[in-house]
This record gives structure tokens, sequence and C-alpha cells, in this order.
């Protein structure tokens, strides 16, 4: 069996033998040898971001006269192949690395170089014709490039996020219409309390999930601002000043963002504090929808012997020993990508605090984290709309009958006889079985009539609405 052919590249550390047919090259190959951490490589979203970067300093860089034009017009179509998809299989290294994603920069430099060297004519390795540092990094560092590929990324991945969430809030706002007639008893504590409507219910759910939605295109907008331009800490070293000036404009061409130029390039290169803002909005609205699907799986515990007021899409059997048995999956698993976004919230918070002097150098950790977070999410979104909100259906008759045997409507009484002797007709409905209704008409406390209008529940849901003012208005009738 005949050896692979292989080519010899040189860097400042030595020798390595690269596969001859390998667009990536020598310092590709070391990273992927000293950082197998996750097992996987880098995200085709993040691949692609660098080459739009890539693309972007190569047109820039053409215009202030810092590169051949026929390298440049390389370097482009060599991106523009990399946008299509092309050549990702050549992104070898780990995503999570030392170095401040040096790794990922110089797979992304190599990679780009020696298709731009054989779009020029020439063998893979032969940087005579296009280097990846001297060419297609040319007035770039890591410290600008990763920070900006990241921002880029992550506003990806928000796009795909927001677009699930405003669709569950319009999946959410349609089962409020469909149970605005639906009256069920609210809980606090797990406690009886006072009657809902199961459509309030699922309108707050809805409003929860507007709220920190909008919440993330908020933290957004410092992602918008880069520093690219800045290199190596900021203060624009090796970097053309006209290049300098047109890169984010450049980027924002490439890209059909709004990016634009931080205005010290030197914070843009030290901090990251944007980072922990876009993941701690994320890990908020994983906290509500969390809490929306512990509700939600209350709601249809049973069927038999739970809440049993909702009853969730059957989507697979709950067990491999209880026959007819269903559980609720589908929230489950929201539930658990929470968990994941909560986790690697404190991570990327942790992440950002370890910074020091000029640079952070944990920024693979933070892109791996928020990446994750936020496709995780989107995912479990997605599932929990098609899988579950448009199916779920109420138990109409089970919730009224509830409502209608619960002490909790006593609270509405108290203005008309008091807390304590609605203290006392709660204890003894408690103790007896005996209906509320029952046991204050026993006692003379109100008449029927009186009663008819108080113990309305589908009055006690609508906020402003006293007993008082019911019983004053049906008075003047």
């Amino acid at each position: 069996m005949s050896e692979k052919k292989t080519r010899v590249e040189r860097d400042s550390i030595g020798e390595m033998n690269i596969p001859i047919d390998a667009y990536y090259g020598v310092q590709s190959l070391r990273a992927h040898e000293n950082f197998m951490i996750t097992g996987y490589t880098m995200r085709p979203e993040m691949i692609n971001s660098l080459a739009q970067v890539k693309k972007a300093c190569a047109i820039a860089n053409l215009k202030a006269g810092q590169l051949p034009e026929n390298v440049a017009m390389a370097i482009e179509q060599a991106c523009d192949e990399i946008l299509e998809g092309k050549l990702h299989k050549e992104f070898i290294v780990d995503p999570v690395q030392g170095s401040a994603g040096t790794s990922m920069n110089m797979n992304a430099n190599e990679v780009i170089a020696n298709r731009a060297i054989e779009i020029l004519g020439g063998q893979k390795g032969d940087y005579s014709i296009v280097h990846p540092n001297d060419h297609v990094n040319y007035g770039q560092s890591t410290n600008d490039v990763i920070p900006t590929a990241g921002k880029i990324t992550i506003i990806k991945f928000a796009n795909n996020l927001i677009k699930e969430l405003n669709a569950l809030y319009d999946a959410l706002m349609r089962k409020a219409d469909e149970f605005n007639d639906v009256i069920k008893m609210g809980r606090t504590q797990l406690q009886d309390a006072v009657p809902i409507l199961l459509g309030q219910e699922f309108k707050a759910y809805a409003t929860a999930v507007k709220r920190t939605t909008v919440n993330i295109g908020h933290v957004l907008d410092d992602l918008h601002y880069i520093n690219m331009g800045g290199t190596a800490i900021g203060t624009g070293i090796n970097a053309d000043t006209y290049f300098y000036q047109i890169v984010a404009r450049e980027l924002s061409k490439v890209t059909g963002m709004e990016l634009y130029q931080a205005e010290d390039t030197i914070d843009g290169t030290q901090h990251i504090d944007c980072f922990p803002a876009v993941s701690g909005a994320v890990r908020t609205c994983a906290v509500a929808l969390s809490k929306m699907c512990n509700d939600l799986r209350l709601l249809s515990s049973g069927p038999r012997c739970g809440f049993g007021e909702i009853n969730l899409p059957a989507k697979q059997n709950g067990s491999s020993i209880m026959p007819g048995k269903v559980n609720p999956v589908i929230p489950e698993v929201v539930n658990q990508a929470a968990f994941l976004c909560i986790g690697n919230d404190v991570t990327v918070s942790m992440a950002a605090e370890a910074g020091q002097m000029e640079l952070n150098a944990f920024e693979p950790i933070t892109f791996y984290c928020l990446f994750s977070s936020m496709e995780v999410l989107t995912n479990s979104i997605h599932t929990l709309i098609v899988n579950c909100i448009n199916g779920i259906t109420a138990n109409k008759e089970h919730c009224y009958d509830m409502v209608h045997n619960s002490v909790g409507i006593i609270t509405t009484l108290v203005p008309h006889i008091g807390y304590q002797h609605a203290a006392d007709i709660a204890k003894k409905a408690i103790k007896t079985g005996q209906p509320v209704r029952e046991l204050i008409l026993q006692e003379k406390l109100l008449t029927e009539k009186e009663l008819d209008i108080i113990l309305d529940p589908w009055n006690m849901t609508k906020p402003g609405i006293s007993g008082e003012e019911l019983l004053e208005g049906r008075s003047k009738e």
C-alpha cells in the first residue's frame, strides 16, 4: 500500500508534512493536533463569516494599493467559493483552542491562500504566489479578525432565533384567542387562587416571549461596531490608514449588514462585554421559555390524576414499561435547552472577565458557547411550536368544574362578608366538601342574586371590575 503524497511546509516551529491535496497548511495542522478538545470543527456560519472578513479586507487592501490586483481578485474568488459551501472540510481546527483564535484565523488564511494560488495557476504550498500572512492576512490580526467574524456570526444566529421567537409569539397569541372562553382556576404556590382564563395565561406567555425578543434585539446593537483595522491591540499597527478607514464599509457590503468602525478600537480589542450581554439576553429568554414549559407540563399532568386542564399532542411513547404512558417530551426538551443556555452563560461571563491587559484570549470558548446556546434555543423553539403549541387543546368542562368546586373563589367575597367570615367559610368548605356558594346561602351572608353576580367567574377575570361595582350596576338595572 503506497504512502499518501505530502508536501513539506515550514513555520517558526519547524517542518511538517501536509497532505499534498490539502488546502490547509502547517499552522492549521499543528492546531488540529494540539487542540483535540470538543471533537468538532468550526461551524459553517463562522467559516463563512471568516471568508466574508477576508474578502472585505482583500477589497479594502486593493483600494488602498496594498495588494496586487491579481492577488486580491484571487483571494476574493477563493472567499466566494467558501461562501458557496466549498472547502469547508478544509477547516480542520477545533473551535475551542488556545491563542485567542489564531488557529481559526490561520486556517482561513491558509485555505484561502492555497485556493488563490491554484486560481493563479500555481501549486498548493507555493506561498511565493499568495502568502497566508503577507497577502490574505495583510493589515489584519487574529485580534481584530476573530472578534469581528464572531460578531457577524452571532448576528446570523440571532436573526434565526428572533424569527423563531416571533413565530412562537404568533402561535401563543392564536392559542390565547382560541382559549379565551375557557375559565379555569389560577394557582399560586401550586394552591388554588382565583379564576383566570386559559387564554389570559397563554397571552401572558406570549407577552414574555415578545419582551425577551425585544431585549435580544437591543443587545445586538453593539455587535455592529467592529475593531477591524485595529490589528494586534487596537492601535492599528501594520494596517494602511486608508484600509483602516474603509474596511468596515467594505465588510458591510460583503455581509449585507450595517457595520461600523468602533470609536475606540483599543477598547474593542480589550473588552468583549458585548458578548456576555448577548448571552445574558439569550439566557433570560431561555428562563422565560423554561418557566412556560414547566407550566405546560403541569397543566397537562394526568391524564386522570393530575391537573388535566390541557392536552399536549402525543408525540411518542413515554415509557418502556408502563403501557399507554405519554410524556410531555417537547416541553421537557425545551427545559433542557434552557439549562444548557444558563450553563453556557456562566462560561461566557467567566471568559469575558478573564481578559487581561490589551486582549481577551478566551473568545474561542465564548463563541463556542454562544453559538451553541443560540442554535439549541432556536431549534427547541421550532419544535415547541410545531410539535406542541399548535396542537394544544383545552379540557373546557373539566376546567369549569374545578373553578366551581374550588374554595379559591372565596377571595372575591372578602369585600362583602369580610376576611374572617370568608376564612371561616373556606375552612368549612375544605372540611366538609360543601361548595362555597352553598355555605354562604346556608349562613344567609348573601342572597342568591348577589352570589350570581359576585361569583360570576367571568367577571372575576376582568381587571378593574369589583364586586361592588357589579352589584351597583345590577341594582341600577
